[in-house]
């Protein structure tokens, strides 16, 4: 055989050899994972960084493990005392089993934002109005309970839920404003109340009953009769002065 045939078969053998090597070889990203699955056979989680799997025969699904900011559209809700209303929410997670969300779930994306609207619904339609508006975040704390026990099994987990706007009816609007400028005349009157009770807090009225002072009112009565009368003959004991014409000298 011709050396110069041989040699090429060897170096074109060699180059596919390289090249069925090569193509073995997978990169990872720091805050990716690589699931393998070797002719269908799951063998877990890889990376980061550079490692080699046997080529043709092996399959990867690379998992981003970084947090992943999810809006939730608006959904309208009735809650317990019958008011209808839009919420619109933001959902907070990151997968931390890369292998359960590609095993346990087909699309966990897509899984976790139906149970985020399905959990909305259901949350704050068992909740009043009143307590949606001022306990915020306690219903927050609800809703990331209840959806993070759902995508537990996905290898999911929700660090946060926020409800980010709340779109009330207009009519819902106007008795609202209503029932805030009522309490503030209300606080109004309360505050010019109590001022004028701190302003008469100077007079001191002791509720004694009539028996323990009627003694001292008498003392009272006669120490001034007693005055009177003695201004009286004072005055009439008094003489009246008389008047001296001067004597002329003749």
């Amino acid at each position: 055989m011709d050396p110069v045939i041989l040699w090429s078969a060897v170096g074109v053998i060699v180059l596919i050899l390289v090249f069925f090597a090569l193509s073995g070889v997978r990169v990872v990203q720091q805050y990716e994972r690589g699931v393998i699955f070797i002719l269908g056979s799951l063998q877990g989680a890889k990376g980061p960084g550079l490692f080699w799997v046997p080529p043709i025969i092996t399959r990867m699904i690379k998992v981003d493990l970084r947090i992943v900011t999810l809006t939730v559209p608006p959904q309208e809700v009735i809650t317990r005392d019958n008011v209808t209303m839009k919420v619109a929410a933001v959902l907070y997670f990151k997968v931390v089993d890369p292998t359960a969300a590609v095993t346990q779930v087909m699309n966990f994306m897509q899984a976790t934002t139906q149970i985020g609207q399905t959990t909305l619904r259901n949350v704050l339609g068992q909740s009043e109005l009143d307590e949606l508006l001022a306990n915020r975040t306690k219903i927050n704390r609800e809703l990331q309970a209840i959806i993070d026990e759902h995508t537990e099994n996905w290898g999911v987990k929700v660090t946060a839920v926020e409800i980010k706007d709340i779109e009330l009816p207009v009519t819902m609007q106007r008795a609202m404003a209503k029932q805030a400028e009522a309490e503030r005349e209300k606080r109004a009157k309360v505050i010019h109340a109590e001022g004028e009770l701190q302003a008469s807090a100077s007079t001191i009225v002791f509720p004694l009953p009539i028996d323990i002072i009627e003694p001292f009112l008498d003392s009272v009565r006669r120490t001034k009769a007693s005055a009177e009368q003695q201004n009286g003959d004072g005055l009439r004991a008094a003489p009246t002065p008389t008047y001296v014409p001067p004597m002329s000298l003749s």
